[in-house]
């Protein structure tokens, strides 16, 4: 299990407005064991993120997921009339340095990568102490002190530097659901990366190894040294090769045509889609998909439903905690009205039975599309 995996809210000793909850941690460093009897039955193999985003799939994966989630607009409601209120400016932008869009696209990678991610508090409101301001904060730069039992966090550090548990300068932390792909599915992740390399291998050495057999008299050690580097520099320059009729050559390794090398990267593909938790035709892991349109927005459901929503509702539900938003209020990502809209005649019919039916006034039908209401100047005039 990795450190993170069972990473849960606790109590915090300071005032709930000010501060941002502790955390607790299970203290279980990554095993790495050098036999192969050991390699199977470890409970994780370490692999760093530029490691895992040099695999395709999990890139594609990733970036499914991240750059969806960051496309998404997040929404202030009321808790007791689900009225949309306001954004505040840290909902809008929680970092005035860059774009909302990358900065949650960071803290969805994060999550997606090793189920935690981390805010620091950059300004405060005066009037209720509330952060107003962050930046996301690289999960390599951040380290913590435990307890004497190992068993929960007492202080977190950046970049080796103590962080205070509140204000400005303290780290508001995002718990994911699951631990994070990199603690449980570096065994996976690192085989698709050692059967690429494999296959570059391959790739640059088109002629498989093998042995020069002799049939005759023997040759002294300088002729053998000379025969295999000619052989060698022939191979390497040209397709084609001469040897004696005493010589022989004779292949000791596989072809990668032997080795399976596609159907071991089509296994692989379809492991790492499920680690990821996404469809396998979403990262071409899939070679049998016959995807139509009748069925895009039902599988677009399953993909929000089943591998979207476990990561936004951690930011969600992080965002919606008293010491960030009134407890009055929460946060909501607005799902629905985006990624799953449905096409434009398929609205208007809703809209038309709702407006036959009394249920919406005409001003709040042009409001469902974003039209302009009806008497509005849009100049300004």
């Amino acid at each position: 299990m990795g450190i993170l995996q069972t990473l849960k809210l606790v109590d915090s000793i300071a005032d709930p407005v000010y501060s941002t909850p502790n955390i607790t941690a299970q203290y279980n460093p990554p095993v790495m064991d050098a036999t192969i009897s050991n390699f199977l039955y470890a409970p994780n193999v370490y692999i760093s993120r530029a490691e895992a985003m040099a695999v395709p799939t999990v890139a594609r994966a990733r970036n499914l997921i991240a750059g969806t989630i960051a496309t998404l607009p997040l929404h202030l409601y009321r808790k007791s009339t689900g009225q949309e209120l306001g954004s505040p400016r840290w909902l809008e932008q929680p970092d005035y340095r860059q774009p909302r869009s990358v900065t949650m696209a960071s803290t969805i990678d994060a999550l997606f990568f090793f189920g935690v991610a981390y805010w620091e508090v950059t300004e405060l409101y005066e009037f209720d102490g509330r952060p107003s301001a962050f930046a996301f904060v690289v999960n390599d730069r951040v380290s913590f002190n435990l307890n004497q039992n190992n068993t929960e966090v007492q202080n977190y550090l950046v970049d080796g530097v103590a962080r205070p548990n509140f204000g400005v300068g303290s780290l508001v932390t995002f718990q994911g659901i699951n631990d994070g792909i990199l603690n449980h599915g570096g065994r996976t992740i690192r085989a698709a990366l050692d059967l690429e390399k494999s296959a570059a291998l391959a790739a640059a050495t088109p002629v498989p190894a093998g042995v020069i057999q002799n049939s005759g008299a023997d040759l002294p050690e300088e002729q053998i040294t000379g025969l295999l580097n000619s052989w060698k520099l022939a191979r390497n320059q040209r397709s084609t090769a001469y040897l004696s009729a005493s010589l022989k050559y004779e292949p000791t390794s596989f072809s990668p045509k032997d080795m399976m090398m596609n159907e071991a990267a089509q296994f692989l593909s379809t492991q790492i889609a499920r680690l990821c938790n996404v469809p396998a035709y979403m990262v071409s892991a899939d070679m049998n998909n016959s995807m139509t349109y009748s069925n895009v927005m039902d599988e677009r459901r399953q993909f929000v439903d089943m591998t979207l929503k476990p990561l936004y509702a951690a930011v969600e539900n992080r965002l919606s905690m008293n010491d960030l938003t009134n407890s009055q209020n929460y946060v909501r990502y607005s799902v629905d009205e985006t990624y799953l809209r449905s096409d434009a005649l398929t609205r208007l019919a809703i809209i038309e039975k709702m407006l036959a039916l009394n249920l919406i006034t005409v001003e709040q039908a042009r409001g469902m599309e974003d039209l302009t209401p009806e008497g509005d100047n849009s100049n300004g005039d």
